[in-house]
């Protein structure tokens, strides 16, 4: 099984307004979306995506060479525009399976990136004592039901096709920094 990994980190974060994109905001001395990409790296997937877009990202992804960083000009358009040029990545690199997290979540680890992975369930989510979040293996049976625009990705599989879903029991957080406010409650 040929399984790759992407992260999503091409958003508008709107509701930032700190000094900076919330991606590249500071804690504990990196950027927010350097702790998110690191997971992802250290997680033993060796294909690995960041999906960019409303801010330039390379520079504090540069310490990963092995990234592929490819960006959504649509990006303005909703996660489903960046969940459909990972996909269409993965298709094309001939893939089983996409794991897939995002930028604005520090708190993810590279464990819960690998217990995602072994899963052979067409859509595995990562839970967090009992609570859904990221990251979330995609097979590629499960591509074509994806949504191609709005603001919702793969949530939308995990609610209208329940049966294809496994939990997989992640440790960490899938708290997102969203606000000044969540950034202050991670430092």
């Amino acid at each position: 099984m040929k399984v790759a990994g992407a992260l999503l980190a091409a958003g508008l974060g709107s509701r930032y307004t700190g000094p900076s994109h919330k991606l590249l905001a500071q804690l504990d001395g990196e950027a927010v979306v350097t702790r998110a990409a690191r997971s992802m790296v250290n997680s033993g997937l060796t294909d690995l995506l960041v999906v960019t877009g409303s801010t330039p990202l390379n520079a504090v992804l540069s310490d990963w060479p092995e990234l592929i960083v490819l960006e959504n000009p649509d990006h303005e358009q909703g996660i489903a525009t960046s969940l459909g040029i990972a996909i269409s990545w993965a298709h094309k690199g001939g893939f089983d399976a996409l794991i897939v997290g995002l930028g604005d979540q520090p708190g993810v680890l590279g464990t819960a990136w690998q217990a995602v992975a072994a899963s052979n369930s067409p859509i595995a989510v990562a839970t967090y004592d009992g609570r859904v979040g990221n990251p979330v293996r995609l097979g590629s049976s499960v591509w074509p039901l994806l949504p191609d625009s709005g603001d919702e990705g793969a949530r939308v599989l995990l609610r209208t096709r329940p049966e294809l879903v496994e939990r997989v029991a992640c440790e960490g957080s899938p708290d997102d920094i969203d606000t000044v406010e969540d950034l202050r409650r991670w430092s």
